[in-house]
């Protein structure tokens, strides 16, 4: 379980981190970024990154502590 929480937090901080950078360079950088390719998002692709960013150290932190209690 520890080893999937880690996956899913390293894909929420990529998608997030990728966002921001594919926002701050005026969109030169595409490589990761699932939320610019949403419509539903259009306007407000920063803070669905920050978002992901947030929920990715969340997620991050629940699977050190999965790992402590197993």
């Amino acid at each position: 379980m520890k080893n999937f929480l880690g996956f899913v937090s390293f894909v929420l901080l990529a998608q997030g981190a990728g966002g921001i950078l594919h926002e701050v360079t005026g969109g030169r950088f595409n490589l990761w970024t699932v939320v610019q390719r949403v419509g539903l998002l259009d306007g407000y692709e920063v803070y669905a990154c920050v978002l992901l960013l947030v929920l990715g150290v969340a997620v991050g932190a629940a699977s050190e502590a999965v790992g402590r209690r197993g």
